[in-house]
């Protein structure tokens, strides 16, 4: 009885599938360790949102001068021939304070930005307004 430890009769008794189970786990652990990459090894991407133009940014001053003209002729108050790139609000175009704040407003919405009092109050020609809209880079 001695010959016939506890060990020895386990490996004389276990199915013969086993060893080949336990192989074959074995088999496919060991590559699956060899494909994931180790920190050593492994890159970190870094990715952030951008956007990219094909076009230069902002929009020409004659584009805007163009767009603003076109807003005053469209004005009911506004005699469409006196409208050129150098009318002043009031004294060419023969508007009130409550007329160009109501321009002001329109030029807003075209160009789809705000532009704040104080800085709306500084708007009094249609230089005034292409120099502002030129400076904005957000103006569309």
């Amino acid at each position: 009885m001695n010959r016939f430890t506890a060990k020895s009769l386990f490996h004389r008794l276990k199915p013969s599938g086993f060893s080949i189970l336990q192989q074959q786990r074995t088999n496919f652990i060991k590559p699956t360790l060899k494909v994931l990459p180790s920190p050593s090894n492994s890159r970190i991407f870094i990715t952030s949102q951008q956007r990219f133009y094909s076009a230069e940014g902002g929009l020409s001053r004659q584009t805007i001068e163009a767009r603003i003209i076109d807003i005053l002729k469209g004005f009911d108050k506004v005699d469409p021939t006196k409208v050129s790139s150098e009318s002043r609000f009031t004294d060419d175009l023969g508007l009130d304070s409550l007329d160009t704040v109501e321009v002001v407003m329109n030029i807003e919405e075209d160009f789809s930005i705000e532009i704040p009092d104080k800085e709306a109050d500084e708007i009094r020609s249609i230089k005034d307004a292409v120099d502002y809209i030129a400076k904005r880079e957000d103006a569309h």
